[in-house]
């Protein structure tokens, strides 16, 4: 069996514990070396094999994992945060599949989860915004053009970039022709929940100085939108005027 685990955003205490119990009982572990916290290593137990795929090609990780999953062994290939966000699993589970091995998908915590905790935020405000956009801008991995963060930007959401801390002057542009004023807010997540996290709030026409003038161009998310500002609308929820299925409005 071999189990995709998603570690979490970065601190060791963010696996879930199904993702800990997994890597106490692993045989092979193969994990994302420049991205997951090496700290969760030490869950493994002692003779279990650990390969770091950060230098190793699709291939090469098959040429782990199967031989060890037909030989009966629990391999955990670990994925940052959770493997279902850029996490390249599927092109895995295809070859998994055309071999007939058994696999299984533990989830885990993603950064952008992490970002707004660190930032003390809630992404979808009342009034403010009901949509969070995950996405990335274009580099060497293409983004359809459907996807442009010019158009994503025309709905004015809640936006979490990934993969895009080292493009902020042209991320800026984008989001400013595609609608959101040069003023919106703005924050630089860097390395969330790590030890060394840091954070910065800004606004979009100033992402690319905040990442200069800290030297920041990469391991970061930015977020981008009115969640980030002080004006929202309470919820409706805990409105003693608003009656649902558990609680009668107050007169």
């Amino acid at each position: 069996m071999i189990q995709f685990v998603g570690a979490g955003p970065g601190a060791e205490d963010l696996i879930t514990v199904r993702g800990a119990k997994l890597l106490e009982q692993a045989d092979v572990v193969v994990y994302a070396g420049s991205l997951v916290n090496p700290a969760h290593l030490a869950r493994t137990k002692q003779g279990c094999q650990i390969y770091d795929s950060a230098s190793m090609t699709l291939e090469q990780v098959m040429d782990v994992m199967i031989p060890a999953a037909q030989a009966g062994k629990l391999v955990v290939r670990l994925h940052t945060g959770d493997p279902s966000i850029y996490g390249a699993i599927r092109e895995q589970m295809d070859v998994l599949d055309a071999q007939g091995i058994a696999y299984d998908v533990c989830p885990g915590v993603s950064s952008f989860c992490g970002a707004a905790a660190a930032l003390h935020a809630e992404y979808t405000l009342p009034d403010v915004s009901q949509t969070v956009i995950l996405s990335r801008m274009a580099g060497r991995t293409p983004v359809p053009e459907r996807e442009s963060i010019r158009k994503l930007a025309s709905h004015g959401s809640t936006m979490v970039l990934f993969l895009s801390s080292g493009m902020l002057g042209k991320l800026a542009e984008e989001l400013i022709a595609g609608g959101y004023a040069p003023e919106t807010p703005a924050a630089i997540v860097y390395k969330a929940t790590w030890p060394d996290q840091r954070v910065f709030r800004t606004t979009i026409a100033g992402l690319e100085q905040t990442a200069k003038d800290n030297g920041i161009s990469k391991t970061a998310l930015i977020t981008v939108g009115g969640f980030l500002g002080d004006t929202y609308e309470r919820s409706k929820l805990y409105d003693p005027s608003f009656a649902h299925g558990c609680r009668e409005a107050s007169k």
